[in-house]
This record gives structure tokens, sequence and C-alpha cells, in this order.
């Protein structure tokens, strides 16, 4: 019983679910009778370990020890009928219940005497197994001793010798202390704990750390000012006219009271004139607050209510869609008027010291889908998105790149596209029109000499699957959504000589955090993996205590590093949930990804789901609770009325009650009624549970 419970628990902590079922074998003899028959009687039994709710050593010991003496009470009942009573899911490739088995072999050793003969057992028995994982233990002279076979296809002995040593690590901290919880005891060796937190996050590397994204620009500015920054159809601008035109309106912005950290909203199409805005915005010293004229209004306006701009800077279609009404608090920056106020103020770049400006000062601020409801904005310091473009290693820019910047102003692959080609010299290819479309993007492409894209992963299974050209891309990075291994090899068939990566990381850790260069002979693997981390960027997959969980093991992703952002705007207490400090370095903060993953052999994090709704569309983050609470808004599902004419007499219901499904409870309409059952019963008595607490989840007679 003690070395099962211990087995579940490393069994618990290396697949991250708390019910478990384990196999063990029952020698089914339990009556003397049978004790000296010839035959096999052995059954199987199939043990459901519960580690939910943090037990202590004691507490789990206890609850296995009442889980083995049930299940040998009914021993007798052959397993086949077990299986056939469950009905569980039946699969080729394991067997059902569960595919783990702990033998206990407590028979004596007899041994087997023939006159004149020589006998020795052939082997230990162990080249085939029944099940994933077989560990089979006995006594002899003191001394617990035994078998570890396992399935080849799925485990390899490096990781088998790795759950033989969490074994023994769980057992001796159990015989230590009896109280402790079974799920904070450390498993990892100490050379493993170090090769997960340490080796595998060894990404300091020397980065121009105390300057702000826009200064990197103008160091280019002044390397090559006729060089071409913007390509915007037939339209050119040199980084020198870019700097004069950001410059002239950084000024008029700065009049106009922009300051450090003040949020300015910029809701333009995509043009020069929406690089010149983001750039003038942080040359003035404020965050932009990217807007999307796409959007829905109510969206934008409600972007706009919760990061309160004093300023906008817009065109026609920024206007039309965030509605004359959103426009009433703010001053409004024209940038298509004929006439700018600012047309005749100084070209030279403010002095962001004299403004008291930092590399610890927000550059943007970019709103992603709420749980709640409600948008919530991710406030990204200039630091982290100069760690992003500036010497980093998952990319390779020389000033004679191209970039393309086809993404919204509102997602953060907007920042790789424009600053990374900005900071470093190259030139950026703005796509035009607001659609995305593949033979457009090809056309371009090939028509602007693209070198550098970024793709979501449905946009380039899209643009492989119609056979679109990439010849003229060097580096193309994609994400946003599990990659396709289809994609990857076909476009690598097509074009061998292009590097391909798959970039990953969240809004709040400044757009990557982790790349896999795909080899040139990508491998029959199931799933493309994350990666590892970028430089200055390190990633830890905890458990829910916060600690490294063993290697190849499930884990939460927690990202850190420079490029880990402030937090949430006017949200304190989301970002004191999910923006924790490091456990590991001091003075280091952890941005709570919700994603899991593992590590493969090789060290590359492999992505593995959710551990809460959150879905990807198209690379955008979409929390199934902010629809819903969208939906509730509509009147006819906000409010939803039902009536009887008269309410039986041992009904708790009223004669009228509503259900508001926007604060998840029902709510009286009558005053001195006790709050009702939902749903409401109608003409007749309801068939559902009821919810009211008071009555006990009794069925409403």
């Amino acid at each position: 019983m003690t070395v099962l419970a211990a087995w579940a628990a490393v069994l618990s902590r290396l697949s991250g679910q708390d019910d478990l079922v384990i196999g063990v074998p029952s020698a089914n003899r339990g009556r003397r009778e049978i004790e000296e028959l010839i035959g096999f009687f052995v059954n199987t039994l199939a043990l459901r370990v519960d580690l939910s709710g943090e037990p202590s050593v004691s507490q789990l010991l206890e609850r296995t020890r009442r889980t083995a003496l049930a299940a040998q009470e009914h021993q007798d009942l052959p397993f086949e009928q077990v299986v056939e009573i469950v009905k569980p899911p039946r699969h080729l490739d394991h067997t059902p219940l569960f595919q783990v088995m702990l033998a206990w072999q407590n028979n004596p050793v007899g041994s087997f005497d023939l006159a004149g003969l020589s006998v020795a057992a052939a082997g230990e028995g162990l080249d085939q197994v029944k099940f994933d994982l077989e560990l089979s233990l006995g006594e002899c002279d003191e001394v617990i001793a035994g078998t570890f076979g396992y399935a080849t296809a799925l485990f390899d002995q490096a990781t088998i010798e790795r759950q033989r040593g969490y074994l023994l690590a769980l057992l001796r901290a159990m015989v230590a202390d009896a109280g402790q919880p079974v799920g904070r005891i450390e498993l990892p060796s100490s050379d493993e704990r170090t090769y997960l937190l340490e080796d595998l996050n060894r990404t300091a590397a020397a980065y121009p750390s105390e300057r702000c994204i826009h200064e990197l620009f103008e160091a280019q500015v002044q390397k090559a000012p006729e060089a071409v920054a913007v390509v915007h159809e037939e339209e050119r601008l040199s980084y020198g006219e870019l700097n004069a035109r950001a410059n002239r309106l950084a000024h008029h912005l700065i009049a106009l009271g922009v300051r450090p950290d003040q949020p300015v909203a910029i809701c333009l199409e995509r043009s020069p004139a929406m690089v010149v805005g983001l750039l003038a915005i942080l040359k003035a010293g404020g965050a932009y607050l990217p807007l999307d004229p796409a959007y829905p209004s109510a969206r934008l306006r409600q972007i706009v209510e919760d990061a309160a701009p004093r300023l906008l800077l817009c065109d026609a279609a920024g206007r039309a869609a965030l509605g004359p009404e959103a426009l009433v608090d703010l001053t409004v920056v024209d940038l298509e008027t004929a006439t700018p106020a600012w047309a005749e103020l100084p070209a030279s770049n403010p002095d962001p010291r004299a403004l008291g400006l930092s590399p610890r000062h927000l550059a943007y601020v970019i709103y992603t889908s709420g749980s709640t409801g409600t948008p919530k904005g991710v406030m990204v310091e200039h630091r982290g998105l100069v760690r992003l473009v500036a010497g980093n290693d998952f990319v390779e820019i020389s000033p004679q790149d191209i970039f393309l910047n086809a993404s919204s102003p509102t997602f953060d692959a907007t920042t790789f596209e424009v600053w990374g080609a900005l900071a470093n010299g190259a030139r950026v290819v703005l796509y035009p029109g607001r659609h995305l479309s593949s033979a457009t993007l090809a056309q371009i492409i090939q028509d602007q000499g693209v070198t550098i894209a970024w793709m979501t992963a449905r946009l380039f299974d899209v643009y492989i699957a119609e056979g679109r050209s990439t010849n003229r891309l060097q580096q193309l990075l994609v994400g946003g959504e599990e990659v396709s291994i289809a994609s990857i090899r076909a476009c690598q068939k097509r074009h061998p000589t292009l590097r391909i990566s798959n970039g990953y990381g969240p809004t709040e850790n400044t757009t990557f955090s982790l790349c896999y260069p795909v080899p040139a002979e990508f491998d029959g693997r199931q799933r493309v993996p994350l990666g590892r981390p970028i430089r200055n960027s390190v990633a830890y997959l905890l458990d829910r205590f916060a600690q490294p969980v063993p290697f190849g093991a499930v884990g939460e992703l927690y990202i850190g590093g420079a490029g880990v952002a402030r937090g949430y705007l006017n949200r304190p207490e989301l970002t004191a949930e999910r923006f924790i400090a490091s456990p590991f370095v001091e003075g280091d903060r952890l941005y709570r990804s919700g994603d899991l993953g593992r590590y493969l052999p090789d060290g590359n994090l492999e992505f593995l789901g959710r551990n809460d709704d959150q879905v990807k569309i198209r690379g955008f983050r979409i929390e199934p609770g902010e629809i819903a609470a969208r939906l509730c808004e509509h009147e006819l599902v906000a409010m939803r009325w039902w009536r009887a004419p008269t309410a039986p007499a041992t009904s708790t219901l009223s004669p009228m009650s509503c259900v508001d499904p926007r604060q998840d409870r029902t709510t009286r309409m009558e005053a001195g009624w006790p709050a009702p059952c939902a749903p409401i019963w109608a003409g007749g008595c309801p068939t559902t549970w009821c919810r009211l607490p008071s009555c006990g989840s009794r069925r409403c007679p």
C-alpha cells in the first residue's frame, strides 16, 4: 500500500492528473480449499487512487489503504466483467481502464530440484510487456527489489531511470515527514533541477537596454538617412523623411501635454501616416494605444473608455469607426489634414531625457480578449520592445532586409514587423487594405522582394495549400496557433533554402518568448515544438505550487526575462494573479501563460494545450467568457420571464421570477419572496434540478 501510494503520487506529478487508475494483480486464492489447487486463478484489480485536495502523506496512505482493502473484498469479480460494465472507449494501442500496473510479489520463492539435474531460471522474462509501465516489486531479506518494465515505443531508458529516481525520492520524503503535502515533495534531483532552471535558460546577452525603441530608429537615421524606410503601394518614405515628419508631430504632441506613460490612441488605416503617428507618440514620450478601424465601434469605444487617453490620432476611417460620441472627450489630431498645425515645427529629435523618458516607461498598450467580458490592456515597456528587435537570435536582420507588415496594428506581431525593420535599418512594406488575400500577399512578396515575413499558422496553411510562391523570402516566422507539420514539409519541399521558424509568445511577454528553427529535414514528430527561450527570456514549466515539474512531465508555462510586460492597465487584481515574483531569481517577474507543455528529450518545449477555455482563431486570443458576456447583453438572452397562475403549495418558486445570466444568479422581482429556483416552472413542474441552495438541490415538487 505504501509503494502503491508513492507510485500513484509520482504518476500524478508526471501526468498532471489527480484521479488515477493503477492495475494490481491479485492471486484470487482467498479460500483455503483452493490454496493447493493447480491452475491460474489470478485476477486484475483496477485501483482508483484519489490525489485531489492536496493530501498529506498520511492522508494519501489512508486513502490508498481503504481503496486497496475495498478492492480485495471484491477480487472475485473478473476484470473482464468490470470492463464490460464500465464500457470505456476501446483503443488498439492501449488497454482499457489502466495502462500502468504494480505487481507486489509476496509469495515465497521455492526451489525446483530434480534428481541428477541442475535447474536455473532462464532470464528475467521482460522481453515483452503487456502495459505501458509495469512495476514488479517484492521483499527479499528486508530489501524491496524488483523490475521496471516499459513499452520502448513510448519511453526510453533515461526516462525510466528518472522515474525510478522520482519514486525513491518520494518514498524517502514520505518516511521523513508523514504530515507534509504529497504534492509539494520535490522529485527532481539537484542536477535535474539545475538543468531545468538554469541550463535551459542561459539566455542572457548584451542588448541596448538603456535606450528606447525610437532611439534605435534615430541611430539608423544617422547612418543612412536616404535609405528607404517605409513602402506603401506607390508611396515611399526614407529614414530621413520619416524621422522629420515624426519629429514635427512629436513636438506638437508634447505641446498638447503628452507625457511618459500616458496612452495616446491611434486609429488609422495601415499607411505611412500610421508609422509616422506611432513614432511621434514614442518620441513625445507617450505610449501608443493602437485601434483598428476594422473593429466594431462598440469594442473600440470600450477600449477608449477603459484606457482613458486624452489624445487621438486618426484619419477619416478612424473617425467613422469610433463614432462621434467617442470623440467628445478626446483631443483629435487628424493626420489627413492638408495643412497640419505642426508643419512648421522643428524637425529635430525631441530629447528623451528632457522629457524624463526612460526604457522603463511604456511603449504601447495593446488590448486582448478578457474572460470576464471586458478586454484587458497589456502595458509593454520600451525595454521589452528593444529586447525583441535588438541583438536577438531568433531572426537575422540586416539593413538589406525587407519586412512585410500585414498584421493588424492591434495584433502584437506588428511590433516585430515594424520595429524589427526600423530599429535595424531595414525596410518595411505595408500591406494595402484591411483584408488579407494569399494572392495579394504573394504578389507583394514577389514584387517588393520581401525577405522576412510573419504569418499566422492558419494563413500559412492557406498560403501553402494554394501553391503561393515564397522564393523571394529568406526567413519566415509562423505561429499564433499550432503549426501544421504537413504545411511545413510542403513548404520545405518547394523552397528548401527558406528558413522557417515557429515563433511563440503572448502579448504579455512582448510578442516572442520562444522560437524553434525548423530543421531542413524535419523528423516525424507529432507537433512542431515551441522551441527554446530567445535571448534575454526565460521559460519554466511549473506545477500548481510554482515549482518545476520533472523533466518530461506536463506543467504550466511561466515566462520571464526582459520582455515581461508591466501588467494590465487598470486591473491590479488580474495583474497580481498573472504576473508573479520569480521564486528562482530575486527581483525577476514571471507571467503565467496558462499554456501547458512539456520538455522534449532535446530540451525543446512542446505545446500541449490550455489549462482554461481560451482558444485562438487566426492567431487572435479569444476568451469564450467574453463572447458569453456579449450574448447575455442581448434583451432576449438577458431577461427571460416565466409565469404561472398558481404556484404549488409545496414549491419554493414565486409566481413571477426572472433569471439574469449576466450576474449568474436568480433575481427576485417581487419583494418578500425568497430567491427562486431556475429555470422557473410554468404551468407544471420543472424537470431540472433546483439551483436554490436553501432547498438542498431537491427536485421541485
